[in-house]
């Protein structure tokens, strides 16, 4: 039996989830608490860049990463294509960076002039400055996994840009709002 706290995702006969399924699935996942980082890569002379909290470690030899985003995306479609991009992970004082790369709509046009950024020296991606830590990557492999691309990079290049004080305050996504772990 069903509650609204307690439903099958999918049904034995592989239908399609519920609508009540997939709400209750949105507010329970949105409580795995996760790091915020900016995925960017450049396409046709064009920067593409939006927040992430779907990226994860894969391997440290050699050193592998993979992000999830989603496959309809600008950003999706840019990193697919370009087969190089980077991820830069944001500290507390990213969260206005954060927002408004998060944002749907944003404009493709001067979509990083208000974000102050350098140019990786791996794949000439944009990484934000002050980053926690950041990494180039060249993509090994893409899985197309439900509406996502799951998409896994080779590190070319890495390091970090943070402050020494910046380094204990990364930026946290949880509970459907970003967090942060300083006071």
């Amino acid at each position: 039996m069903e509650t609204p706290g307690n439903l099958e995702a999918h049904r034995v006969d592989g239908s399609r989830p519920s609508d009540a399924a997939v709400d209750l699935y949105r507010r329970l996942s949105a409580d795995i608490a996760a790091g915020v980082g900016v995925v960017s890569s450049t396409l046709r002379n064009r920067d593409y860049a939006a927040t992430v909290t779907g990226f994860l470690s894969v391997s440290y030899d050699p050193p592998t990463m993979l992000v999830s985003l989603y496959a309809e995306s600008r950003i999706g479609e840019a990193v697919e294509e370009a087969g190089v991009w980077a991820l830069s992970l944001l500290s507390g004082k990213h969260q206005g960076a954060a927002n408004w790369l998060a944002s749907p709509g944003t404009p493709l046009q001067g979509l990083l002039a208000q974000v102050p950024f350098r140019r990786g020296p791996a794949t000439g991606s944009a990484i934000l400055d002050g980053a926690l830590a950041y990494f180039e990557l060249r993509t090994v492999s893409v899985h197309q996994a439900a509406t996502h691309l799951i998409i896994v990079g080779e590190v070319l290049s890495m390091g970090t840009d943070a402050a020494p004080a910046e380094a204990p305050d990364p930026l946290i996504h949880f509970g459907s709002s970003y967090r942060r772990l300083a006071p």
